[in-house]
């Protein structure tokens, strides 16, 4: 027997914009956005002061949870601003 979510499950998942939104596409596409010194002013952490480079800032952001919430919030600031 199949497991169906509920509806609200699936309501909430559809009007989620980060769903389905890998951590490297949101850096990727805020690094072409703002770029490195953009991004280090708006959230001042090492993987994006001193260095950067996607691939470091991914392995920091995986292993540190406050951090890839302000890289969300920063992200969907962005698609507001774009949109």
């Amino acid at each position: 027997m199949k497991f169906l979510a509920p509806m609200t499950a699936l309501t909430e998942q559809r009007n989620n914009p980060l769903h389905g939104v890998t951590l490297e596409a949101m850096v990727t596409s805020l690094f072409d956005y703002y770029g490195w010194v953009g991004l280090a002013e708006r959230i001042p952490v090492n993987c994006f002061t001193h260095d950067p480079s996607i691939k470091s800032s991914l392995k920091f952001l995986r292993k540190t949870p406050w951090a890839r919430g302000k890289v969300e919030t920063l992200y969907l600031s962005m698609l507001k601003n774009k949109g």
